[in-house]
């Protein structure tokens, strides 16, 4: 549940309802399930360049077109479904990004089915545990970490695309791998327990 007007949180929700319900209630709780993973690895890519608002506020748009990021459905895409997707309006029409899309649920079955769960290959980054981070404010967050930098390139060979590091922080800071909540916000105590 979304906490009170003035409580303190970081700063990068600003003020927008949708952004403070994301971060209130999503971002940076560990997630463990599959399905989400691979589609907040998606969005994630989706996002290069942008903002995440811009994304989250097609993100229910994204899971309608992109059959609820199911990737068994997705690596079937052919040409005439990535070309239907570029013409819609409601997802940031990249080609590269688009057809990244289908190359990465092709890979994310691939190491499925060599590896086992994705939740345990992108667990195994942080040996299991998030990593709790004490960042009093939002310019000691890192863009990169080495951790990140692995996952990245380890994600690269394996197949996947629209996965640098930069990317791949972003996912473990939203997919809850680390806490990077401010020490003053609300968050930082509540997704620690």
């Amino acid at each position: 549940m979304p906490a009170k007007e003035n409580t303190h949180r970081c700063s990068w929700c600003g003020s927008d309802p949708l952004y403070i319900k994301y971060h209130d209630t999503e971002w940076g709780v560990p997630v463990y399930n599959d399905r989400k993973l691979f589609e907040k690895l998606i969005l994630e890519g989706a996002q290069a360049g942008l903002s995440w608002i811009t994304v989250l506020k097609k993100r229910a748009h994204y899971r309608k077109v992109f059959d609820r990021f199911n990737p068994e459905i997705i690596a079937r895409y052919n040409k005439r479904k990535i070309e239907s997707l570029l013409k819609d309006p409601g997802i940031i029409r990249n080609r590269l990004k688009v057809e990244g899309t289908v190359k990465n649920a092709r890979a994310f079955l691939e190491l499925r089915e060599k590896e086992g769960k994705f939740k345990d290959f992108i667990w195994d980054f942080v040996d299991g545990e998030p990593i709790i981070n004490k960042w009093k404010s939002l310019k000691q967050l890192p863009a990169t970490t080495e951790i990140s930098e692995k996952m990245s390139k380890t994600l690269k060979k394996k197949g996947f695309t629209f996965v640098g590091p930069t990317i791949c922080y972003s996912f473990m800071q939203s997919m809850g791998l680390v806490n990077d909540h401010t020490t003053h916000c609300f968050r930082h105590k509540e997704v620690n327990s």
